[in-house]
């Protein structure tokens, strides 16, 4: 089987990190990558749950952009509160 080559821009502290966890499991990048492309060639689909964080929704970060902007006017101010469990 013929082998082609691939690149990927990523962030470096990404890559790093991602060196690291392969090294620690015993193989590289290459390594990895194609038992993701295996994996979602097989199973024809991405083989991990995909999804979006609602905390970091634009709607949610202008909120909290607010809420510190308010803080540092010294608009609003923290208090101490007991969490709620969902």
């Amino acid at each position: 089987m013929s082998q082609t080559m691939v690149t990927i821009r990523m962030d470096e502290d990404l890559k790093t990190n991602m060196e690291g966890v392969c090294r620690e499991l015993g193989m590289n990048m290459t390594t990895a990558f194609t038992i993701f492309a295996r994996k979602m060639c097989r199973e024809q689909r991405i083989p991990f749950e995909v999804s979006v964080d609602p905390f970091f929704s634009e709607a949610n970060m202008r909120r909290l952009e607010k809420l510190a902007a308010q803080v540092d006017s010294g608009e609003a101010r923290l208090v101490n509160h007991d969490l709620i469990e969902a």
